[in-house]
């Protein structure tokens, strides 16, 4: 309870009053865009605990083994959209972070995974409709996310490590997560090779809990 109630103060006093989207500057780990998914950071150690607000996303669906393997055809179709391929033919800035919902699976095992690119705070109310019938407009919920950051290339080895390492730390603190699946997310392009920022997020369920360092 103790942990609870020191995340609960922290997240009333570091909140944004706008968590949503906004300037990167407010960031200290990503220069690539000029807007971003913002969050109030409620406390940090070993893993991060953060509140998102409510997020409009270009989405795509592939079911393949692995990430590597529905990146490009995924990536493809979301970076056609908005290039243009939308009901109004209009461009639309590129944001970080990608978002990949991962299912939780063995490597062997064939599953849907979900691609999303955030919809800059301009098209956040009315975004222009795909032309892509595979690709669809989703907004996610205001959620608390448990939160791990690592460097490098995101690839399955490195998620899947990252991941069963924050949801180890997580059961250690008795934290209470939706274990169905995680959230891989890449903050860098392709061309960045030094310096990467990567990170695995579990959805929060019931009280927050800090970690204990």
């Amino acid at each position: 309870m103790m942990l609870y109630l020191s995340a609960l103060v922290g997240f009333l006093l570091v909140l944004p009053a706008d968590a949503l989207v906004g300037n990167c500057s407010q960031l200290n780990f990503n220069t690539e865009t000029e807007q971003c998914l913002l969050f109030g950071l409620v406390c940090k150690g070993n893993y991060e605990v953060r509140h998102y607000d409510s997020a409009k996303w270009v989405t795509t669906n592939d079911t393949s083994f692995s990430i590597e393997t529905m990146m490009t055809q995924s990536f493809k179709r979301l970076y056609g959209y908005i290039t243009g391929e939308n009901d109004q033919g209009k461009e639309i800035a590129m944001t970080t972070p990608v978002v990949i919902k991962s299912p939780e699976k063995y490597f062997w095992h064939r599953a849907v995974y979900t691609m999303s690119f955030l919809l800059p705070a301009e098209h956040q109310k009315n975004p222009p409709k795909p032309t892509n019938k595979d690709v669809y407009i989703q907004e996610t919920p205001e959620m608390n996310v448990y939160v791990m950051t690592y460097g490098g290339w995101m690839m399955s080895i490195t998620d899947t490590y990252n991941s069963c390492k924050l949801a180890s730390s997580l059961d250690s603190a008795k934290a209470k997560y939706n274990r169905d699946s995680h959230y891989s997310v890449g903050y860098n392009s392709p061309m960045i090779l030094r310096e990467r920022h990567n990170e695995v997020w579990y959805v929060a369920e019931g009280e927050l809990v800090c970690p204990s360092q």
